[in-house]
């Protein structure tokens, strides 16, 4: 049996229009970097995650998180924290930003988010982590997903234990990230949790974890995932969203692959500005000019080239019939309009937060 990507599906009411979802991935998941993935077929695009200490106490760069670009929906958006109560009000803000899921978080290895009680580190505080889903889902409309490790040690099968507690909380949703919290991520994605949660639950489970071909993708429909989650194998590799639904590599060529940086480089810079855009821009030259696709010394030469505009110049010179390119491509795709939602927080040090661009 063929298990077809582009199939719609649901999580709770919301209907989703492709079995391939955008993971959430910190200092990636701009809303250029989700625009960009929407526009190759993925179904749904995760935020990055967001503090809910940072939304309660009005931190301008997390507010600026909330922003959602009319063209990314179905859009998650991932919270963390430990506190009941200021997840909720997160919850509750994500909502009134326009996100079409709320997530919560289970599955950050990072010491300083389980140092604070978020995270993975949740996972060893059940009572807590149902509390909160309850939480937020009685604090919002949207469906309320969680997105989980297997466990802190390797072998845990916590996932399994807490996976129907967190179902009868309020999730509509899983999406479990089978390895420990102590791998970070490094070893293998144990899939056979992934499966094994699934027969458990009614509600749709999310394989997410070294996902990079079609076969794969399908491998895991076919054992019960509702959905595929792709992360790191699509930074700079937008195509890769096409491989995995159609099962067909494409292989862009230098002035596809320069036109499509460009492009994305652009948008950053209209998103977080000149100076922003410089230092984040530089992991994603590397993403996007590996794979025999350019020279290796070109990536050493955008990241110095001093300005963005120098960077794209040397883009178009090495990739010939580039510039075409992207004047078909930005034509083609109308600049979507930002929400700019009446949000009731005011920042404590910085007043009021202008929502318009």
């Amino acid at each position: 049996m063929e298990h077809n990507l582009r199939r719609h599906w649901k999580i709770g009411g919301l209907e989703i229009p492709s079995r391939l979802v955008l993971a959430p991935m910190a200092g990636v998941s701009v809303r250029a970097f989700r625009r960009q993935a929407r526009r190759f077929g993925v179904g749904l695009v995760w935020s990055e995650m967001i503090s809910a200490a940072g939304i309660q106490h009005g931190s301008r760069r997390t507010l600026d998180y909330l922003r959602i670009g009319s063209d990314e929906h179905p859009l998650a958006m991932q919270i963390f924290g430990s506190n009941s109560i200021q997840m909720a009000e997160a919850a509750r803000m994500a909502e009134a930003a326009g996100a079409d899921i709320v997530d919560l978080n289970l599955g950050c290895p990072v010491r300083k988010v389980m140092a604070s009680g978020a995270g993975a580190a949740l996972l060893e505080q059940p009572q807590l982590a149902c509390r909160i889903v309850e939480e937020m889902a009685t604090a919002t409309s949207v469906p309320v997903t969680v997105k989980l490790r297997s466990g802190i040690e390797p072998g845990s099968r916590a996932c399994i234990e807490l996976g129907p507690r967190l179902a009868a909380a309020g999730a509509q949703a899983l999406v479990l990230h089978p390895r420990a919290q102590r791998q970070m991520y490094g070893g293998k994605a144990d899939h056979s949790l992934t499966a094994e949660l699934a027969s458990l639950l009614e509600i749709p489970v999310i394989a997410s974890g070294d996902i990079r071909s079609c076969e794969q993708a399908r491998a895991l429909i076919a054992a019960g995932a509702a959905a595929v989650m792709i992360g790191r194998a699509a930074q700079g590799n937008p195509w890769l969203v096409s491989e995995i639904l159609s099962g067909e590599k494409p292989e862009p060529s230098q002035a596809e692959v320069a036109a499509e940086l460009i492009h994305f480089m652009r948008e950053v810079v209209r998103e977080l500005g000149e100076r922003r855009a410089q230092s984040f821009l530089k992991k994603f030259y590397g993403w996007y000019l590996k794979h025999g696709r350019f020279p290796r010394q070109l990536r050493r030469e955008l990241v110095d080239a001093g300005t963005l505009s120098a960077a794209e110049g040397l883009l178009l010179k090495a990739a010939p019939g580039a510039e075409r390119l992207v004047a078909e491509l930005e034509a083609t795709i109308s600049n979507a309009v930002e929400t700019a939602a009446e949000l009731p927080i005011v920042g404590p040090e910085a007043g009021p937060v202008d929502w318009t661009l």
